[in-house]
């Protein structure tokens, strides 16, 4: 695993968490309880904090990162991602807050100052622009993303199913051997 101290800080893993040895996990970054990140995955906490929830998935190939303090952003941006939070391929989530209960599309941005808020569905290659928020119970899609309309009860079902889903799969994940740990 590449789990890497920065300036002092080293990454703080939750109970039973995962993180696939080809991920990048660096600096000021908490994973929560059984969590997941996956392969070819960055975070990367060097310049502020990341924190993130219980049971939340980040899947292949996603960076997560923040934004700095400085004279255009005095107090910058940490990154905020809550409980049961299933983050899909290609991902790009950048100094914002995630609630509890989001599906984040493949492909998607979400950039510096951004807030979703709790029961969202962003679709796949969508764009949410600084500082925009997206309300509780809508499915958002687009680039800019917009509301497209409120979520059905199987859709707001589907965030603890997925989320419960991958916790399942990382559980399988880290009963296996890794290829490396036994190639001789």
């Amino acid at each position: 695993m590449n789990i890497r101290e920065y300036q002092g800080k080293r990454p703080q893993l939750g109970q039973r968490a995962f993180v696939d040895p080809s991920a990048v996990v660096l600096g000021d970054v908490n994973l929560g309880d059984d969590s997941s990140v996956w392969p070819l995955v960055s975070i990367r906490g060097d310049m502020h904090r990341i924190r993130i929830g219980a049971r939340t998935s980040v899947q292949d190939n996603s960076v997560l990162h923040i934004t700095h303090a400085g004279p255009y952003n005095p107090d910058g941006f940490p990154l905020l991602i809550g409980d049961d939070v299933t983050i899909g391929h290609l991902a790009m989530l950048h100094g914002c807050t995630i609630g509890n209960r989001v599906l984040i599309g493949m492909g998607s941005m979400v950039m510096d100052g951004a807030v979703i808020e709790d029961d969202v569905v962003l679709g796949a290659g969508s764009l949410v622009p600084p500082g925009k928020t997206l309300e509780s119970g809508h499915l958002y899609v687009g680039r800019p993303a917009k509301q497209v309309r409120k979520l059905t009860d199987k859709e707001m079902a589907f965030f603890t199913y997925t989320a419960a889903n991958y916790v399942r799969l990382k559980d399988q994940h880290l009963a296996q051997p890794f290829a490396q740990d036994t190639a001789e």
